[in-house]
């Protein structure tokens, strides 16, 4: 995928399970995750869970991004395009 620097635009889009969101440039991934009203996770009994702790300790916010699993989404910036699965 061919990603545009476009420094003048102050908005990216990143897909949420296939959606896509419209973020400030500068906003967390864990942000994307709620404006697209996704949890992150599944706990063991069932419960969905998303971010808790907003740096980087409880690993509530995990997800896939860009194809790599288990990324904390509170500590990644949101870039043009990225993609991001939950565990639901």
């Amino acid at each position: 995928m061919l990603e545009v620097d476009d420094s003048s635009s102050t908005t990216v889009d990143v897909y949420v399970n296939g959606k896509q969101v419209r973020m400030p440039k500068g906003a967390m991934l864990a942000a994307a995750l709620l404006n697209a009203g996704a949890a992150c996770r599944v706990s063991e009994t069932g419960e969905s869970r998303t971010a808790l702790c907003g740096m980087g300790i409880c690993f509530e916010c995990r997800a896939s991004v860009n194809g790599a699993p288990h990324q904390r989404t509170c500590q990644i910036v949101c870039r043009e395009g990225m993609r991001v699965r939950t565990q639901l």
